[in-house]
């Protein structure tokens, strides 16, 4: 059509900090820490950990005092293998059950963009997009006026100032490595 312009579609850095949260009681959440160091690389950022007295979801699988804590792995990460790190993180779940199948664990990998916090869920509903294998992925987060804010949906925990607190340094830490890397020439995505 004349006088319309042609839609160019630009570049977009795939990369991101590949985060996950973890829920449990602090056992496994160690055994846990293990498991995920072996599969995405070393841990670089921990958040404090915090009970996690939002809900009662997960009692009756992994009873009371519960705790919630968020790490961070080395290097970068690319976001459409977010589908890939959540099915590793469900095999890791049933690896550390109890003989009865019931979780001791919850895992939920995400990602930390300069922009905003994503999760993965099994879960499907209204806000969430099917990706892949059954996985669905979900904006938590969005990064405005120099700050992350929760949306509508955002789970309590994601709410707290433990956590926004913590992926604004997770945040800053991606910034700073993916600038790192871009200089060098290097892009280490996983």
């Amino acid at each position: 059509m004349k006088g319309q312009k042609r839609t160019v579609l630009e570049e977009i850095s795939p990369e991101a900090k590949l985060i996950c949260g973890l829920i449990g009681k602090e056992a496994a959440l160690s055994s846990a820490q293990r498991l995920l160091e072996d599969a995405f690389g070393k841990i670089d950022t921990r958040s404090e950990l915090i009970n996690f007295d939002f809900t009662d979801y997960y009692e009756p699988e992994m009873g009371k005092d519960l705790l919630r804590e968020w790490v961070s792995f080395e290097g970068t990460f690319s976001q459409p293998e977010i589908v890939r790190a959540k099915l590793k993180a469900i095999g890791m779940e049933r690896d550390l059950a109890e003989a009865d199948g019931r979780r001791r664990v919850n895992l939920d990998p995400g990602f930390v963009s300069g922009s905003k916090l994503v999760l993965a869920s099994t879960k499907n509903f209204s806000h969430r997009i099917y990706l892949w294998g059954g996985i669905f992925a979900e904006v938590t987060l969005i990064f405005e006026h120099g700050s992350f804010i929760p949306v509508r949906w955002s789970y309590p925990d994601y709410r707290t100032d433990n956590a926004i607190n913590y992926f604004e340094r997770t945040r800053e830490l991606f910034l700073r490595l993916h600038e790192k890397e871009l200089k060098s020439g290097k892009e280490k995505v996983r």
